[in-house]
């Protein structure tokens, strides 16, 4: 068999597993590159290029700098602003949300916008008594839409502007997809406004998610906790620099209990106080304003004031937890202040039956409630012990509740200088990338725990062993041939009907497999078709992503469509009412729009 019947079959094979949705797609496209080794269709150094290829690099580091950005509150901040200035007025709140995701769409791709806005719209439409599906698909299709506005919207821009370089027209600049995009933008904007009593569907899901904004004041208010906390710094001259918990003995400085002791990293319980730290303590106002004074500690860390803003920061937040059914925690003793075995979380309150628990001490039984306090990463780690069950996951809350970090300008400045250099190509892209992401990390913007976590490894693998089946396809001929067969059924109508008929091709592909795959398939068979049609790939390229961009008709077309499904109660269905119409706004744009401004 040749080798362009082989890549042939092994393409028809990709296809069908990718459709099928059975194995992983990040599994299907590394058999993909196994399989074109085995056959010898490529060499070993060409079947795992896709690991090595700076679009790759470029994509993952993208997913660190998202990371930093959510870390340090901007993508929360972005989401509150919605809730602030949204009102109550449907028609304000879906303009606002769909522009918002956009402009975070582009500057952090389709899924970290959509992830970020989420939990925040959920509860905005909660708020307002709307079904959550009347923000929630105008919130997924905005996306897809700013995914346009720039090179690193989407690993689709990625690839199709490393192609476009590849074939001697240069790469597409940072700012060059502006302009289709905002017209995109604008245009499913008003599509979705306009006509959205009729195109998106009135859905409520099972559960709605709790609004945890003012969460922290509720928890104490359930616990009765009867003096007010606070969050003060210890200063480089304070008396208690040096000593441990035990001997700062804050009761008889001013009759205020100290709670715990938090550095800037973990400190086991009896390590000495140091300046910087952060003292969580117990009492009257005026008592806590004397310890301050005497003290030389700097007055309570939260900017907006109030006993519930000790608990909830950007560093630090709350975790209410239960004691699970043969727990290994039933019968230990826990007591408000103590520190958990690891020595990063600390017991602030107990419940049991639904009341408060007075006593200095208390040995756990089944069902008791504790609330809890740490460091945000803290509370993730050791609430996922099975033994402890969490009434909400500290990751809505820290989304909903917690204010921008002091970090929260330093991951800003990254990110623009990052713009500026991949606007301005001073370096490559990818060096540019991985210079923000460690930038991200030096400057502790986002741990390296954190941005580990945050790296979607099945779409590393997807765009990785993909880039192989591209190759192949070029390589072998196949692209050629299939080009061929397209051209010799529209090719004597010229390369506009030819630009439509690739575009419903990548359209039919993109609703039913990863628009990053189809993009990998379809974009080095545009190639070909304008070699033979000596004009130039651009058009063809752009137009190539517009389209893939345009995967509106199925829940299972982007992990962006899937992950508003649950929350927004939609059915497989629900999705085309709305997405049909922008799929038509998409292919417009794409046929007629692009080759204006990138001429054949």
């Amino acid at each position: 068999m040749s080798d362009i019947a082989l890549t042939l079959v092994i393409l028809a094979l990709v296809v069908v597993a990718f459709v099928s949705g059975r194995i992983p797609a990040g599994l299907v496209a590394i058999g993909a590159s196994l399989a074109l080794l085995a056959t010898g269709v490529l060499d070993l150094s060409q079947a795992f290029a896709g690991f090595a290829d700076p679009a790759v690099v470029l994509i993952a580091s993208l997913f660190v700098v998202a990371e930093g950005l959510d870390a340090t509150g901007l993508t929360g901040w972005a989401g509150q602003q919605i809730v602030n200035r949204g009102g109550t007025r449907v028609g304000v709140l879906t303009v606002l949300v769909m522009l918002v995701v956009a402009v975070l769409s582009a500057l952090i791709s389709v899924n970290g916008g959509v992830a970020a806005l989420l939990p925040v719209v959920v509860v905005v439409a909660s708020r307002i008594h709307v079904a959550p599906s009347r923000l929630l698909l105008p919130l997924a299709f905005g996306a897809h839409a700013g995914s346009l506005l720039t090179l690193t919207g989407s690993p689709v821009n990625v690839i199709i502007s490393e192609l476009a370089a590849e074939t001697g027209h240069g790469a597409f600049g940072y700012f060059e997809f502006t302009a289709i995009g905002a017209v995109l933008v604008v245009g499913t904007v008003l599509i979705t406004v306009v006509f959205r009593r009729w195109l998106v569907p009135d859905r409520v899901p099972a559960t709605m998610p709790r609004d945890l904004s003012d969460h922290a004041r509720t928890l104490l208010s359930a616990y009765a906790v009867p003096q007010p906390f606070a969050m003060v710094r210890v200063r480089a001259n304070s008396p208690l620099v040096g000593r441990t918990a035990a001997e700062a003995d804050l009761e008889s400085v001013a009759v205020v209990q100290l709670i715990a002791v938090q550095g800037t990293r973990r400190r086991p319980a009896g390590e000495t106080i140091q300046a910087g730290d952060r003292l969580l303590v117990r009492g009257d106002t005026s008592n806590i304003k004397t310890l301050q004074r005497k003290a030389k500690l700097d007055g309570p860390t939260g900017k907006r004031g109030g006993r519930a803003d000790a608990l909830i920061d950007a560093t630090y937040g709350v975790a209410e937890v239960v004691v699970a059914p043969r727990s290994s925690m039933v019968g230990e003793t826990v007591f408000p202040g103590m520190i958990t075995d690891s020595g990063d979380l600390v017991v602030l309150a107990v419940q049991r039956a639904g009341e408060p628990i007075d006593a200095a001490t208390t040995v756990l039984a089944s069902g008791d409630t504790l609330l809890v306090q740490g460091r945000w990463e803290a509370l993730d780690t050791n609430l996922a012990d099975p033994a402890l069950l969490v009434v909400d996951a500290p990751d809505q809350l820290r989304r909903q509740a917690a204010p921008l970090s002091g970090r929260a300008w330093v991951a800003l400045t990254i990110l623009v200088l990052m713009v500026i250099s991949l606007a301005t190509g001073v370096m490559p892209a990818a060096v540019t990338g991985l210079l923000a992401a460690a930038a991200m990390v030096l400057t502790r913007s986002v741990t390296v725990e954190r941005a580990h976590r945050s790296i979607s490894w099945t779409t590393l693998l997807l765009v990785a062993g993909m880039i192989p089946m591209s190759t192949a396809i070029t390589q072998t001929g196949a692209a050629a041939l299939i080009a061929d067969g397209l051209l010799s059924v529209v090719g004597r109508f010229g390369p506009l009907l030819v630009l439509l008929a690739l575009c419903l091709v990548a359209l039919v592909f993109g609703q039913l497999i990863s628009n990053t795959a189809t993009a990998l398939i379809i974009a080095p068979i545009a190639v070909s078709v304008a070699a033979e049609l000596g004009v130039s790939p651009l058009p063809f390229l752009m137009a190539v992503a517009v389209v893939s961009a345009a995967a509106f008709l199925t829940p299972v077309a982007t992990p962006a469509n899937f992950m508003i499904m649950g929350p927004a109660g939609l059915r497989f269905g629900d999705y085309w009412r709305l997405g049909i119409v922008l799929v038509v706004l998409f292919l417009a744009v794409a046929v007629l729009l692009v080759p204006v401004l990138w001429p054949f």
